[in-house]
Order: C-alpha cells, then structure tokens, then sequence
C-alpha cells in the first residue's frame, strides 16, 4: 500500500448528519448488531465474487477460497473486518459509501436473471448495514479494491459520520474490502477475542463462508510450560459456515437434529420430534421445527422467551419471532429460514406484512401435523401431553381454523379408566360409543377425584355410558370453544336438562314421566320452602345412590370457573341452581313425609349437600352444621 493520492472530502447525499444521528442513536437498539451488518455485507461481496467468477474465474486472481477475517488491538481499540470478495471501484465506493440507504446488493440483485435471483445466497438488502459501524466506531476506515483491477486501483474511504467523508486512491495488492473501526470509548469491549467470537456465532454461525478470527499459540517444554518468544498465529475459523437447515434431509442423521435442537434451544435434553420442510413456490421458507421433551421455566409467564429463531438468507434476525405461531404453540422450538419478508432498515423488526400470516398459517399446520404424527407413539405422546397438555387446551380458544385439528390432539381423563392420568383420545371415545348415543359427555370440576365421585356420573355408571373427567383449571374454559368433534355435540352433564337419547328406551322415558307426575306436591313444598336460593326443584333421574343433586342452567358458567373468575377479582352475578331430587331415595322419602320445621331444615341440607357435592361453597356453613345436628339427634 502507498501514499494515498487524488484524495477529496465530499458532502454525503442527503441529509446525512441528521439521518445519521437518527441510525447510530435510534435505529438500532442493540449495539452489538453492528458485527452482524459488517459481516452480512462481506458475505454479500463473496458471493457477488463468486457469481462474476462463473463467467470468468480470472477475477478470483490466484485466491479462490473466499473468507472473512477479523482482528482487534485491544491496546488501539480497533476492529479489522476484511473479505476478499468482490471490492469496490472509486466510484461505486462514492456511490455505494456516499448515499445512505442505497444498497449495492439490491442493485445486484435487479441485475440477476429470475434463476440466478433464487440461487443467489445474498444478504444485505437495504444500504444502511454498513452505517451500524457507527454506533460504536467514531471514525471507519475503509480500503477496497475491485477483484480484476491493478494494485494502483485501490481505494480509501474514511467519515467520522459527521456529514462529510474522504476518498483517496491508494496501492493495494489485495482484492476485496478491509474495513477499520475505531472504537468510542464506551464502546471498547468488543475489541476483545472472546466477545468477538461469541457475537460472530451468535449472529453469524451459518453463513457459508468461513468467518476466521488470528489464534496465537505457544510452543510448549518437556514439562509442559509455554515458551516465551514461541509465538505463532493461526487462523482459526469461528463459524460453522453451514445452516444445518439448509442442508437436504437425506443428508442429515438425527443425531446432528438432536445436537443443533441443543445448540437452538438452549436445552441439555432430546427432543421429542422435529420436522424439516422447505417450501418453494409463491412463498419460498425453509424451517425446522422441534418439540421438546421438556417444558421451559417460563412457560406460563406473560413475558416469557417464545416463538422460532427468524434467519433471512441464513443471518440471524431476531431470537423469539412470535409473529409466526400462535400463543398456544409456545413451546415450539426452531428456526425459520426465508427471504420473503419486509424487515425494517434495522432488520430487527417486522413489518406489517401479509407474507407473515401466511407462513405463521403454514408452520401452525406444520406444528399440528407434526403432533399428529407424534400422537402414533403412545409413549412419547403422553411424555408430550404430560409436559404441554394444558397449553394446548388453549388452542381450540385461540385458532377457530384449527379447532377440529387440535381437538383430534387433545387428551382426557375418562371413566372408562377411572385414572387420573390424561391419555383418552375423542376419538377413542367415539369409538367406544354405546350404540344410539349421539352425544359426547363430559363433567368439569376441581380435582379428580371432585369429578370421578360426581354424582352427575350415577345414571352414567348405571348404563354404561362414558364420561369424560376434566379436572384441570383451564378445562371448563376449553370447553366453552369446544362444542363439537366428528360431528357429535359436547354435552356437559351438569348443566341443563339430561338427555341420554336413544340410549333410553320409552318405558323408561314414560315411567319418568309418571314419577315426576306423581312428586309434583314435594317438588312444589320443597320450592316454596327453599325460596330464592333455588331457581327450580324437580324430581331428576340422572341419579341413583345420592338423594339430590345441582344443576346449572345450560349456558351457565360452572363453580370451577366462577371461582377462578372471582379468586382473580372479577365480581360475578349471583347463580341460582337447579335442586334435583332422587325419587328413590330414603332421604327424599323421609322429607315427603316430614312437616313444619323438620321439612324445611331437610330440605336445605339436601340443597346444601348436593352444593358441596358439586365442589360449590356454602354461604352459611355453621347453619348447615346446626341442622345436620338436629336431624342426626332426633
């Protein structure tokens, strides 16, 4: 390199000292981007390099193997970022250096045919990447020579970012761009090696040309102490310089998934399963998605880490992009990979962009289909539904379009089982159907045990019919936006008047009839006696071994959400249940025969038992206790 010569201070174009006020303090958020730009751009000239050199590999002259190199003087507090890629002529250096916003690479990719646009592994597409420099760097040199040029063609640009910048012609053996940041004084730790590294595989790890960083190594004695003065530099690569994801499938074996589901998700364990799938078409996006074997600590925290890491064209955009799933997928780990997004000048923020709805459309049917397949593994399913079930609960809410999808996914308790552990599929219950019963039955309460001893579930038991147990706090909610599958309705048997249909025959229905009939003076004693507290008494035969039960109105909110609602201060009107007597049982016998005082107090404590029975609290429990009493005394 000789003295420069032929140097002049221009004025950048635009308002630049405003505009670049507004970039290093406004722009970007997080300082440490900058490397991530500067590199993304020097991955863009080794490409550009490559495509020339199809046409004529003179250019490459004598040095083929494309690299980025970087180097730092902690003692100066500079940077050194150079690539022996395609370089720049004085005028595209005034060109490309002088015009914020203007981008070499989208100019190049204008210059492609339609084939070579798809092929072309090129990064940077908005001109202002180079400017992030700035943000930590007071002054930039750079020095760049177009490949196929002489030595003598070598150029010099230098800006303090104050509104006007130098260019000089300079001797330079080397094709390719070197650029020099000299660090403000706050912003001196990036001149150091280890965060150096770090940042090139947080930000850079799979772009494909090998990112090289100088490693000093000493010779060592007999004992093995270093020897002074036995200094020698390597260059050691940084990177992988390959996206796994871009990879073909055939070509990768579980074990590299397993290992970069590691590497992406910050976990020590396997995966449960992972889906790689490329789409090309109108909408070109290659993604892997996992799912974990294990539920992150914050998975039920409001602000907690979610959604897939966001690539484009293999630079790292952004860690938790959320956009892309919805909030009931949260678990979903991975990384998408696509070019056909509007980013924002600071490449860390999306646009509003209807690309974005459809691929976050596509990856959810993905993410179901991946399940689904998943689901044929009982074993592994359950470890699955085990660590996420209740999060999926909140699908058929969130995702009308996918209701019947994840319905199909989801897992209960049931009496065919009678066990806790939630591993009965709707569609084993469909299949297990009694013949003429047309709907799916389910009852909500607090704990299993609550709706396993239910005694909704008598007549059920009785004639065999199953009966799905929900006992998890979201469950009376999922229900709410549940209201059918395969076209059989969810009926939930604690609400409403029971209807068991076919499954009944008509003596049944007409001796029910005549029962109900014959109890129209106790039902009507037992109203006039309750009063307010009831909305309606009957003779029920949903039961068997209980004396009474309460039924809700149908459309009414059940006791587990009301206390949920109120235990979060949400005042709630008061609901007036349904008493429903057991004609058969002794207890309703002896309260058709009592009279006075003796009616009225067992009336209530059938009313106050069927409450507690259903998981409901009572308003007066010490009355309750006095009149329990009494009855026990006589």
């Amino acid at each position: 390199m000789t003295t420069a010569t032929h140097e002049e201070t221009l004025g950048f174009q635009t308002e630049v000292k405003q505009l670049l006020h507004l970039m290093i303090h406004s722009l970007y958020s997080n300082r440490e981007i900058f490397l991530r730009e500067l590199i993304s751009n020097a991955a863009d000239a080794c490409d550009k390099l490559r495509y020339e050199a199809l046409d004529n590999d003179a250019i490459y002259e004598g040095d083929s193997e494309l690299r980025i190199e970087i180097e730092h003087d902690q003692d100066a507090g500079t940077i050194t970022l150079r690539d022996n890629g395609i370089g720049m002529s004085r005028d595209e250096v005034i060109e490309n250096l002088g015009t914020i916003a203007r981008s070499g690479t989208s100019e190049f990719l204008k210059q492609l045919s339609g084939e070579q646009q798809k092929d072309a592994k090129l990064i940077g597409q908005f001109g202002v990447g180079f400017y992030s420099g700035f943000i930590v760097a007071d002054d930039i040199t750079v020095r760049t020579r177009k490949a196929g040029t002489d030595a003598s063609d070598g150029v010099e640009w230098r800006s303090q970012g104050e509104g006007e910048f130098s260019v000089a012609d300079i001797e330079l053996e080397r094709h390719g761009t070197e650029i020099v940041l000299h660090l403000k004084e706050d912003a001196r730790e990036f001149a150091d090696d280890f965060r150096l590294k770090s940042l090139v595989r947080k930000y850079s790890d799979h772009i494909d040309v090998p990112v090289r960083m100088p490693k000093i190594e000493k010779a060592q004695d007999e004992e093995g102490n270093e020897i002074e003065g036995s200094e020698t530099t390597t260059w050691e690569t940084v990177n992988e310089a390959t996206a796994l994801w871009v990879r073909p499938k055939s070509e990768i074996d579980d074990d590299e998934y397993k290992a970069f589901y590691k590497h992406v998700a910050h976990d020590f364990s396997d995966p449960l399963t992972w889906s790689h799938n490329k789409v090309e078409g109108k909408l070109e996006y290659t993604s892997l998605l996992y799912v974990p074997g294990r539920a992150p600590f914050d998975l039920y925290e409001r602000d907690g880490a979610r959604g897939v890491k966001l690539y484009v064209q293999r630079v790292f955009i952004m860690d938790d992009a959320e956009q892309f799933l919805p909030l009931y997928l949260r678990f979903i780990k991975g990384v998408l990979d696509t070019r056909d997004l509007s980013l924002n000048v600071s490449r860390e923020l999306l646009q509003q962009d209807p690309q974005v709805d459809k691929i976050k459309s596509a990856l959810t049917k993905r993410s179901l289909d991946m399940l689904k397949k998943l689901a044929k593994d009982d074993e592994a399913y359950q470890t699955f539904w085990n660590t996420f079930g209740s999060v999926l609960k909140e699908g058929p809410a969130e995702d009308h379009a996918n209701r019947e999808k994840i319905a199909g996914l989801l897992r209960f308790s049931s009496t065919h089982t009678d066990s806790a552990t939630q591993d009965q599929s709707l569609a084993d219950y469909i299949g297990r159907m009694k013949e003429g019963q047309e709907k799916i039955y389910y009852i909500v309460a607090d704990g299993f045990n609550a709706t396993k001893n239910s005694p909704h579930l008598e007549i059920f038991r009785k004639k065999g019919i199953e009966v799905l147990l929900l006992h998890d706090r979201i469950d009376e909610w999922l229900m709410s936006h549940l209201t059918e599958f395969e076209g059989k309705a969810f009926v939930d048997v604690a609400k409403g008047d029971l209807d068991l249909g076919e499954v009944e025959d008509e003596e049944e229905k007409k001796a029910q009839e005549e029962t109900a009939k014959a109890k129209e003076d106790l039902v009507k004693r037992v109203k006039e006696a309750l009063g307010e507290t009831v909305q309606e008494v009957k003779v029920t035969h949903r039961l068997t071994d209980s004396p009474a039960c309460v039924v809700l109105p149908e459309h009414e909110m059940g006791y587990q959400m009301r206390r949920i609602m109120e235990a979060a201060g949400q005042p709630l009107p008061e609901v007036k249940p349904i008493l429903e007597l057991n004609p058969e049982h002794a207890l309703v016998a002896r309260l058709e025969s009592a009279e006075g005082e003796g009616f009225e107090d067992l009336a209530r404590i059938l009313l106050d038992q069927a409450v507690i029975a259903e998981g409901g609290h009572l308003d007066d429990p010490a009355a309750y206790v006095k009149r329990l009493n009494t009855l026990l005394s006589a």
